[in-house]
């Protein structure tokens, strides 16, 4: 799973610098500025969900070695 978790993060992050960078101007225009915001929150809250996941494998790998 924790190649999934990498793949969102990547994508929140690669839509909000896209965002940021080419359609700046339309996101102010169209009073859409919060959609920088929610691809700012999805990243961050994939970070915590990332290191669970990563605990997770780091215990069912010592487990499994421990057999």
């Amino acid at each position: 799973m924790v190649p999934f978790a990498v793949a969102g993060l990547v994508a929140w992050a690669v839509a909000g610098l896209v965002l940021l960078v080419f359609f700046r101007d339309w996101l102010t225009a169209n009073d859409h500025e919060n959609w920088l915001s929610i691809c700012l929150a999805g990243f961050l809250v994939g970070l915590p969900g990332l290191a669970v996941m990563l605990r997770h494998d780091a215990n069912r790998r010592r487990r499994r070695a421990g057999r």
